[in-house]
Protein backbone atom coordinates (compact mmCIF):
# COMPACT_ATOMS: atom_id res chain seq x y z
CA UNK A 1 0.00 0.00 0.00
CA UNK A 2 1.08 3.72 -0.20
CA UNK A 3 3.26 4.89 2.41
CA UNK A 4 3.12 8.13 4.52
CA UNK A 5 1.16 10.97 1.91
CA UNK A 6 4.08 13.32 0.64
CA UNK A 7 3.47 16.84 1.04
CA UNK A 8 3.23 19.13 -2.30
CA UNK A 9 3.31 22.97 -1.13
CA UNK A 10 1.70 25.79 -3.40
CA UNK A 11 1.56 29.65 -3.27
CA UNK A 12 -2.31 31.20 -3.51
CA UNK A 13 -2.20 32.83 -7.50
CA UNK A 14 -3.65 36.34 -6.64
CA UNK A 15 -5.52 37.08 -9.94
CA UNK A 16 -7.31 34.89 -12.75
CA UNK A 17 -7.16 34.59 -16.22
CA UNK A 18 -4.63 34.02 -19.07
CA UNK A 19 -2.54 37.45 -18.48
CA UNK A 20 -2.08 35.86 -14.31
CA UNK A 21 -1.34 32.99 -15.92
CA UNK A 22 1.52 34.21 -17.98
CA UNK A 23 3.07 36.22 -15.56
CA UNK A 24 2.78 33.41 -13.38
CA UNK A 25 4.82 31.38 -15.83
CA UNK A 26 7.60 34.21 -16.31
CA UNK A 27 8.14 33.57 -13.02
CA UNK A 28 9.20 30.08 -13.03
CA UNK A 29 5.78 28.74 -11.74
CA UNK A 30 3.02 26.63 -13.13
CA UNK A 31 -0.62 28.13 -12.15
CA UNK A 32 -3.08 25.63 -11.20
CA UNK A 33 -6.44 25.10 -9.71
CA UNK A 34 -8.04 23.35 -6.96
CA UNK A 35 -11.58 22.72 -7.40
CA UNK A 36 -13.97 19.98 -5.47
CA UNK A 37 -14.96 19.84 -2.17
CA UNK A 38 -17.29 22.34 -0.51
CA UNK A 39 -15.23 25.04 -0.77
CA UNK A 40 -14.96 27.68 -3.73
CA UNK A 41 -11.63 26.78 -6.35
CA UNK A 42 -8.59 27.70 -5.64
CA UNK A 43 -6.12 29.22 -7.89
CA UNK A 44 -2.17 28.30 -6.87
CA UNK A 45 1.16 28.00 -7.87
CA UNK A 46 3.85 25.46 -7.72
CA UNK A 47 7.50 25.72 -8.75
CA UNK A 48 7.76 24.74 -12.50
CA UNK A 49 11.33 22.97 -11.11
CA UNK A 50 9.20 21.26 -7.98
CA UNK A 51 6.38 20.36 -10.64
CA UNK A 52 9.07 18.79 -13.52
CA UNK A 53 10.33 16.39 -10.69
CA UNK A 54 7.50 15.58 -9.47
CA UNK A 55 6.23 14.24 -13.03
CA UNK A 56 9.95 13.23 -13.94
CA UNK A 57 9.53 10.64 -10.85
CA UNK A 58 6.32 9.39 -12.27
CA UNK A 59 2.95 8.14 -11.14
CA UNK A 60 1.71 11.98 -9.99
CA UNK A 61 -1.69 11.24 -11.42
CA UNK A 62 -1.89 8.18 -9.17
CA UNK A 63 -0.87 10.05 -5.71
CA UNK A 64 -2.22 11.67 -3.25
CA UNK A 65 -0.97 15.02 -2.01
CA UNK A 66 -1.39 16.94 1.46
CA UNK A 67 -1.73 20.24 -0.31
CA UNK A 68 -0.31 23.08 1.78
CA UNK A 69 -1.14 26.88 1.01
CA UNK A 70 0.02 29.31 3.53
CA UNK A 71 -3.05 30.76 5.12
CA UNK A 72 -5.42 27.56 4.10
CA UNK A 73 -5.70 24.28 5.92
CA UNK A 74 -4.22 21.17 4.47
CA UNK A 75 -6.09 19.61 2.02
CA UNK A 76 -5.66 15.80 0.36
CA UNK A 77 -5.97 16.48 -3.51
CA UNK A 78 -5.16 14.34 -6.27
CA UNK A 79 -4.05 15.76 -9.80
CA UNK A 80 -7.12 15.26 -12.51
CA UNK A 81 -5.45 16.59 -15.74
CA UNK A 82 -1.57 18.31 -16.32
CA UNK A 83 -1.73 20.70 -19.26
CA UNK A 84 1.54 20.33 -21.24
CA UNK A 85 3.31 22.68 -23.71
CA UNK A 86 2.38 21.12 -27.38
CA UNK A 87 5.67 21.76 -28.97
CA UNK A 88 8.03 21.64 -25.77
CA UNK A 89 6.12 19.07 -23.73
CA UNK A 90 6.53 20.81 -20.23
CA UNK A 91 3.76 21.48 -17.52
CA UNK A 92 1.77 24.48 -17.77
CA UNK A 93 -1.05 23.93 -15.92
CA UNK A 94 -2.11 21.78 -13.48
CA UNK A 95 -6.10 20.44 -12.05
CA UNK A 96 -5.74 19.38 -8.48
CA UNK A 97 -9.22 17.94 -6.92
CA UNK A 98 -10.09 17.83 -2.82
CA UNK A 99 -10.56 14.61 -1.59
CA UNK A 100 -12.09 13.10 1.62
CA UNK A 101 -10.52 9.83 2.91
CA UNK A 102 -13.42 7.92 1.88
CA UNK A 103 -13.92 9.72 -1.25
CA UNK A 104 -14.43 6.82 -4.33
CA UNK A 105 -12.41 7.42 -7.52
CA UNK A 106 -10.95 6.21 -10.41
CA UNK A 107 -6.92 5.81 -10.89
CA UNK A 108 -4.58 3.78 -13.47
CA UNK A 109 -2.64 1.76 -10.88
CA UNK A 110 0.69 0.38 -11.60
CA UNK A 111 1.21 -2.91 -12.23
CA UNK A 112 4.78 -4.87 -10.75
CA UNK A 113 5.73 -7.96 -11.73
CA UNK A 114 8.04 -10.81 -9.86
CA UNK A 115 9.43 -13.83 -9.42
CA UNK A 116 10.60 -14.18 -13.25
CA UNK A 117 13.24 -16.54 -12.22
CA UNK A 118 10.69 -18.76 -10.77
CA UNK A 119 8.56 -19.21 -13.92
CA UNK A 120 9.46 -22.26 -15.97
CA UNK A 121 8.44 -20.71 -19.23
CA UNK A 122 10.97 -18.35 -18.78
CA UNK A 123 13.88 -20.46 -17.96
CA UNK A 124 12.88 -22.38 -21.01
CA UNK A 125 13.17 -18.89 -23.21
CA UNK A 126 9.41 -17.43 -23.32
CA UNK A 127 9.23 -14.08 -23.37
CA UNK A 128 6.51 -11.79 -20.52
CA UNK A 129 4.30 -10.23 -22.76
CA UNK A 130 2.72 -7.51 -20.60
CA UNK A 131 -0.72 -6.56 -21.55
CA UNK A 132 -1.16 -4.08 -18.80
CA UNK A 133 1.78 -2.07 -17.34
CA UNK A 134 -1.67 -0.21 -15.64
CA UNK A 135 -4.95 -1.38 -14.21
CA UNK A 136 -7.71 1.41 -14.02
CA UNK A 137 -9.26 0.56 -10.31
CA UNK A 138 -12.07 2.19 -8.50
CA UNK A 139 -10.05 2.91 -4.95
CA UNK A 140 -10.36 5.11 -1.34
CA UNK A 141 -8.94 8.07 -1.51
CA UNK A 142 -7.47 7.07 1.76
CA UNK A 143 -5.95 3.83 0.51
CA UNK A 144 -4.53 4.76 -2.45
CA UNK A 145 -2.35 1.53 -3.37
CA UNK A 146 0.86 2.63 -4.93
CA UNK A 147 1.24 -1.02 -6.78
CA UNK A 148 -0.57 -4.51 -7.60
CA UNK A 149 1.48 -7.56 -7.96
CA UNK A 150 1.62 -10.28 -10.42
CA UNK A 151 3.64 -13.23 -9.26
CA UNK A 152 4.94 -15.03 -12.46
CA UNK A 153 6.53 -18.23 -10.08
CA UNK A 154 5.30 -21.61 -11.94
CA UNK A 155 3.89 -20.07 -15.19
CA UNK A 156 4.77 -21.90 -18.35
CA UNK A 157 5.10 -20.77 -21.61
CA UNK A 158 1.40 -20.13 -22.80
CA UNK A 159 -0.09 -19.58 -19.01
CA UNK A 160 -2.06 -16.46 -19.01
CA UNK A 161 -2.81 -13.74 -16.22
CA UNK A 162 -6.04 -12.28 -15.68
CA UNK A 163 -7.66 -9.57 -13.40
CA UNK A 164 -9.33 -12.11 -11.60
CA UNK A 165 -5.93 -14.01 -10.39
CA UNK A 166 -4.42 -10.63 -9.42
CA UNK A 167 -5.03 -9.91 -5.50
CA UNK A 168 -6.19 -6.57 -5.29
CA UNK A 169 -6.23 -4.26 -2.46
CA UNK A 170 -9.58 -4.77 0.47
CA UNK A 171 -12.24 -1.93 -1.36
CA UNK A 172 -10.32 -1.75 -4.99
CA UNK A 173 -11.95 -3.16 -7.76
CA UNK A 174 -11.70 -3.14 -11.58
CA UNK A 175 -13.65 -0.29 -13.58
CA UNK A 176 -13.86 -2.94 -16.41
CA UNK A 177 -16.18 -6.09 -15.37
CA UNK A 178 -14.97 -8.55 -17.73
CA UNK A 179 -11.96 -10.73 -16.75
CA UNK A 180 -9.35 -9.19 -18.87
CA UNK A 181 -5.60 -10.29 -19.51
CA UNK A 182 -2.99 -8.72 -17.74
CA UNK A 183 -0.17 -10.82 -19.05
CA UNK A 184 1.11 -13.81 -20.64
CA UNK A 185 3.70 -15.88 -21.50
CA UNK A 186 4.77 -16.33 -24.82
CA UNK A 187 7.02 -19.06 -27.13
CA UNK A 188 10.41 -17.48 -27.89
CA UNK A 189 10.29 -16.26 -31.94
CA UNK A 190 12.68 -19.36 -32.35
CA UNK A 191 10.34 -21.99 -31.24
CA UNK A 192 7.35 -19.99 -33.31
CA UNK A 193 9.26 -20.43 -36.35
CA UNK A 194 10.59 -23.54 -35.98
CA UNK A 195 6.85 -24.56 -35.46
CA UNK A 196 5.83 -22.33 -38.97
CA UNK A 197 8.22 -24.67 -40.07
CA UNK A 198 7.06 -27.92 -39.74
CA UNK A 199 3.28 -26.64 -41.78
CA UNK A 200 5.16 -25.96 -44.65
CA UNK A 201 5.99 -29.71 -46.84
CA UNK A 202 8.90 -29.52 -48.25
CA UNK A 203 8.05 -30.35 -52.13
CA UNK A 204 11.10 -32.68 -52.96
CA UNK A 205 9.58 -34.98 -49.91
CA UNK A 206 6.27 -35.22 -51.52
CA UNK A 207 6.20 -38.73 -53.53
CA UNK A 208 5.30 -39.10 -57.60
CA UNK A 209 2.64 -39.87 -58.39
CA UNK A 210 2.85 -43.07 -59.97
CA UNK A 211 1.79 -43.54 -63.70
CA UNK A 212 -0.28 -45.85 -65.08
CA UNK A 213 0.73 -47.64 -68.30
CA UNK A 214 -2.64 -48.26 -70.33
Amino acid sequence: MAGEIPDLIAQERTGTGKGAARQARRDGMVPGIVFGGETDPLPIQVPFNVLLKRLKAGRFKSTLFNLKVEGHDDVRVICRDVQRDVVKDLPTHLDLMRLRRTTKINLFIHVDFINEDAAPGIKKGGVLTVVRPEVELVVTAGDIPDHITVDLTGMDIGDIVHISDVTLPEGAKPTVERDFVICNISAPSGLKSADDGDEDVDADEVPATEQTED
